[in-house]
């Protein structure tokens, strides 16, 4: 019996790992046949995670920029805002890499952007500030920045008895940018320390505040001291244009952290001599700055009409009538308000995102240039004749089990015993790749299965079957939980969580 037990754990071990291991493969190297094939497969590989760091399939193609994967995965059921060790979402990664396409994708599947980092409290907004992504930041806004043409003079207006205010949440808005990472640092201290002036431009446009200021809360090493202001941080960056664009949106040249320090200390013990004479004079007078090129009004209007209408359509040019003029492959579903220009969504979310132009000579700060007569849109409206997507339910569904097992060890003395129950149905593999044909729903024989040990078997209650251990000449080898989570075997995830950094939780990807 216990040579039974021991057969039947490798064998299920080797069952539902292996698959997953492949998934993350195909996903890390944008194999999108070889992730359909095993999607189609076995629906809940699309939770699998790897030793140590955890990373699911969701999060390797989000860090490497497989959009096309990361849509197969969402389509597939997945939960978007599944978490790494460190508690990082793939819509971090994705900004840490400064993927936009990815994180077009997730912000339309609803992504939450408010996820913070275990272990420094950073969002994907500090991610994508700390490595100068605007495009991402301006897509992970999208949902707070209104398509209206007087956006930036509403931000520009200090009373509040203003009926225009009103006409957004702009408290959401500067809750979102402002929000503190460990230490206080916001991602306008991040982008103005690492030098990227573009950043700093849009996150000063969009409300960003100069003055904000770091505290001492103990957790971390801050060589420039608490309390410092953004200037502080470009000051010891040493970027001439971040310090700059803060002095002329109203950063102080004087404001002292609790080190004593001015802004033009903190260069000079950091040797930046190339800030010096900007951080030493006072302006004459404030200068005036154009706008953001990075500034994008109607995405907002587009990204909710591709949420309610969908954005891909696989309409070919024989069967459209009245084809986009941009692409010539799908069907015009918006329109320009303005102009009344018509698009494809595919191609006006492709524009809102890519654009970066200042200045619209026909146009308020912020709209984008139409393609074809360069008229500043600020809006988009749905055309007439455009319907709402019937969302299909989730061709694989996460709620079947991963391998259905009988509730009793039969009484007989059969030493076959289905991987999966016959009346499933299981799906036969895809005859894409002939080693697929290994993962077929095939009888081991041999083996005996028992819903303990089954990786996959349903959570009805959280850890109900306790962990036994089975010694062997190669090692230690745990019984497979019950967790929804796919987690790996107990013994096998501390032998090697040694082998993962944690500094970088994409960098052990070898290794673990």
């Amino acid at each position: 019996m216990v040579t039974m037990r021991f057969l039947s754990l490798v064998g299920n071990s080797f069952g539902c790992s292996a698959s997953g291991e492949r998934l993350v493969s195909a996903a890390r190297d944008g194999d999108l046949q070889e992730a359909k094939a095993l999607l189609d497969y076995n629906p809940r590989l699309a939770r699998y995670s790897t030793f140590g760091v955890r990373n699911s399939p969701l999060h390797y193609s989000a860090a490497q920029g497989h959009h096309e994967i990361v849509s197969l995965l969402l389509e597939s059921g997945v939960d978007i805002n599944l978490r790494n060790y460190r508690g990082q979402t793939a819509l971090m990664q994705a900004c840490q890499y400064g993927h936009w396409e990815v994180v077009q994708i997730l912000i339309l599947f609803k992504a939450n952007i408010h996820r913070a980092d275990y272990l420094n409290g950073g969002t994907a907004l500090h991610l994508a500030a700390l490595n100068g992504h605007s495009r991402c930041i301006r897509l992970l806004l999208a949902d707070y920045i209104p398509s209206i043409p007087n956006f930036c003079s509403i931000l520009r207006k200090k009373s509040k008895n203003d009926e225009s205010v009103s006409e957004f949440d702009q408290g959401s808005l500067h809750e979102v940018i402002s929000r503190p990472a460990d230490g206080g640092i916001t991602a306008l201290h991040m982008a103005a320390l690492n030098g990227h002036a573009d950043t700093v431009h849009l996150l000063l446009d969009i409300g960003a505040s100069a003055s904000s200021v770091t505290v001492e809360d103990g957790t971390t090493i801050d060589l420039i001291g608490a309390g410092s202001t953004p200037l502080h941080y470009a000051a010891c960056g040493g970027n001439a244009q971040c310090c700059q664009l803060l002095i002329a949106k109203g950063a102080s040249l004087t404001a002292e952290n609790m080190n004593g320090w001015t802004p033009l200390m903190v260069a000079r013990s950091w040797h930046r001599d190339s800030v010096e004479e900007i951080l030493s004079q006072r302006p004459a007078g404030r200068p005036r700055l154009c706008p953001s090129p990075y500034l994008c009004l109607p995405l907002m209007s587009i990204v909710e009409i591709a949420r309610e209408n969908g954005w891909r359509c696989n309409d070919s040019p024989s069967t459209c009538l009245d084809p986009c003029v941009v692409c010539l492959e799908r069907k015009c579903t918006v329109a320009a308000e303005g102009c009344f220009h018509e698009f494809c969504t595919q191609c006006a979310l492709y524009l809102c995102s890519t654009n970066s132009t200042s200045t619209v000579s026909q146009g308020p700060p912020g709209s984008i240039v139409c393609p074809l007569c360069r008229h500043g849109i600020v809006s988009f409206g749905k055309l007439a004749g455009t319907r709402p997507v019937t969302k299909e339910i989730a061709r694989n569904s996460l709620s079947l089990s991963f391998c259905t097992c009988s509730t009793e060890l039969p009484g007989n003395n059969s030493l076959e015993t289905p991987f999966c129950k016959p009346d499933l149905q299981c799906p036969r593999p895809s005859p894409l790749r002939s080693s697929f044909r290994s993962l077929s729903c095939k009888k081991f024989p041999s083996m005996k299965l028992s819903p303990g040990l089954c990786m996959g078997a349903p959570d009805t209650s959280p850890c109900l079957v306790p962990r036994t251990t089975d010694r062997s000449m190669s090692g230690q080898l745990v019984r497979c939980s019950r967790s929804s989570s796919l987690r790996r075997s107990t013994s096998q995830n501390d032998g090697r969580r040694w082998l993962c950094s944690f500094n970088q939780s994409m960098g052990a990807d070898s290794s673990c």
